[in-house]
Order: C-alpha cells, then structure tokens, then sequence
C-alpha cells in the first residue's frame, strides 16, 4: 500500500517520508514548489527523496482540487494512510499577505478531506495543525483543553478552522484523524523563515540578524526528528471513535519539547556553534508575536509513546554542521 505525503519536499514532509521510506514504506509525494523561500532548499529535498526506492513525486497545488484528484489519480487503488502536511507557513508572512492562505490553507485542506472520502480504504489521515492555535493564551503549558478561539494571527485562524473542518469530515464520513500541534520545528533542511535559521546564517556571514524585541520571549523549540517521530506514531494509531456523532474517530495532540528555552538562550548556543558573537537588529515585537509556547505532551506520551529526546544543546550544533555544509561556509 502507499502513503501519501502532501507537502514532501517541505522541511517537516521531507523528513517525514524519509522516515516512511526508512521502514520501507511506498510514499507518493505531492507539493507544489512554491517560491515562498530558497527554491534551493526544496529542489535539494526532493532531489535527496527521488533518489530512494518507493518514493514518486507528483507536482499539485492542493488548492485546486483536480489537480490533487489528478495527481492521486493512478495511485488511488493503493492509497490507505496520508500525511497531509503541505501549507503556506508563516505567522509573521499572514499579516501582510493574508490572500496567501486562502488557496493552500483552507482550500488546500478541504480538498485534501474530499479526497480522503473518495478513497474507502483509507486507514487514516493525519494533518500538521500548529501551537499558534492556542494565541496568546497565558495558561502555561498549554494544554488540549485551553481555549483556542482567539488566534493571534490569520495563520493561527487557517489552522483552527482546518481541525474544526476535520472534525465535521470525521463526523459525517468517520475518516479517521489526527491533528498534530506542532511547536517550533527546527533542524536540518529547515525553514529559513525561520529565527534560528536566520541567526545562523547572518552570524556566519558576519551580518546583524533581526531580533524581535529583547529576546526574553521563550519557545518550546522541537528538533524535527522528534516531531517525525510523533508523526508516524500517530500514523499507526488511528483513532476508532465511537458510534454517534458526538465521538467522531479524531484526536488532537500536541508535540513538543516540554522544554521551554527563551531566544537569548537559543542564541548563546548559536554563537558557542558558529564560534563568533552574533551581532543583532534589534527590531520592535511584532504584533503576531505571543510571549511563551510551552507544550503540554502528556496525551502524547501516553497515546502515541511519544518522547522528545533532543535538547537545545544538541540540535542547534546539529544544525550549524548541517547548514556550513549546505552554504559551503
């Protein structure tokens, strides 16, 4: 059987079907290559994934359901699992374009669900949903039950609205789901959107890297194997639900770190890799930004086995080796 990966040559999809791939799993993946950042860094991915047996690639834009149909087309027999993943990122990217997430986000979900209902052996789906759901709640660590119905940013809303979507879709068609609540995905072929990303690369290069405010703002921050790890455990444990409508077969859980670590720590430990202070721009907070992401994973824990195990300390040299070998610097 095959699993479908939407979003497989973005930096979460990417190592997801390498994983899928490492356990001999078939992946077809979808993405549509968009310009959003460094083009290198997606051609890169997907240079590395077409390189390995059972992996096909297929160019669609989610936002446009025939061409979702049409890239699924002649796998459709044997599609019984998918990752949907694919999604135009960025909070502080939705202030000043908001149209960006109309196509990928909310159309690009509910296209990827009408295609669920299509196939009657599908065994699940599992969806990247995101810690910004939970705005700027003060209730720390944030846990499943927290209110979220005050995101902080269209991005936030564009997520929100993807779990409730899933929801009616696990009600009235019982297609097994679960959403993933991601917390500050870094690591290796990462997003260079991304603050890490950016310190690093500026530091290297002997530029001064944005900081928004004084950098006292904490994150949860998660290595991306990690999440792969909480991603396929989900994978094989698809919820069963109950008979009504009121116990639909879908879960959400949070993966993160359970390890908090404000900007400045991130950037102490930035500068210990690249072996030089980085010099900062200090820039005023953004009006998306929330103060604290804390993960509450005790649901995770218990039902998926999952168990972050790389701190801080040891990613970020992860990442500075990986990126002085990408940017030869």
């Amino acid at each position: 059987m095959t699993i479908l990966v939407t979003g497989a040559a973005g930096f979460i999809g990417f190592h997801v079907a390498n994983a899928l791939l490492d356990r001999g799993e078939a992946v077809l993946g979808l993405d549509n290559l968009n310009k959003y950042y460094d083009p290198r860094l997606k051609a890169g991915r997907l240079a590395l994934l077409e390189q390995r047996k059972g992996f096909r690639f297929v160019f669609a834009d989610i936002g446009r359901f025939q061409a979702v149909e049409a890239a699924a087309h002649n796998d459709l027999p044997k599609i019984d699992r998918i990752v949907h993943l694919a999604a135009q990122a960025g909070v502080r990217h939705s202030i000043d374009h908001p149209l960006d997430y109309l196509q990928s986000n909310y159309a690009g979900h509910l296209n990827i669900l009408e295609l669920a209902r299509r196939i009657p052996q599908l065994r699940h789906l599992v969806y990247a949903s995101s810690s910004s759901v939970y705005g700027g709640s003060t209730a720390i660590p944030f846990a499943l039950d927290n209110p979220v119905d005050q995101p902080t940013s269209l991005y936030a809303a564009s997520k929100r609205a993807n779990e409730l979507a899933s929801i009616s879709y696990a009600s009235l068609y019982r297609i097994p789901q679960t959403g993933l609540r991601f917390f500050t995905v870094y690591g290796p072929w990462g997003r260079p959107d991304m603050a890490y990303y950016r310190f690093v690369s500026d530091t290297l290069e002997g530029k001064a890297a944005p900081v928004y405010g004084d950098g006292a703002q904490s994150r949860d921050f998660t290595y991306v194997d990690d999440i792969v790890a909480g991603v396929i455990g989900a994978l094989d444990r698809p919820p069963q639900g109950g008979q009504g409508a009121n116990t639909p077969p879908h879960r959400l859980f949070n993966l993160g770190n359970d390890k908090p670590n404000t900007l400045n720590r991130m950037i102490e430990l930035i500068e210990q890799a690249c072996g030089k202070k980085m010099q900062r721009d200090v820039k005023p907070v953004q009006p998306a930004d929330v103060p604290a992401t804390w993960a509450d994973i005790s649901a995770s824990r218990r039902d998926l086995d999952f168990t972050p195990r790389t701190p801080l300390e040891e990613g970020i040299p992860r990442f500075v080796a990986w990126y002085r070998d990408f940017a030869k610097v």
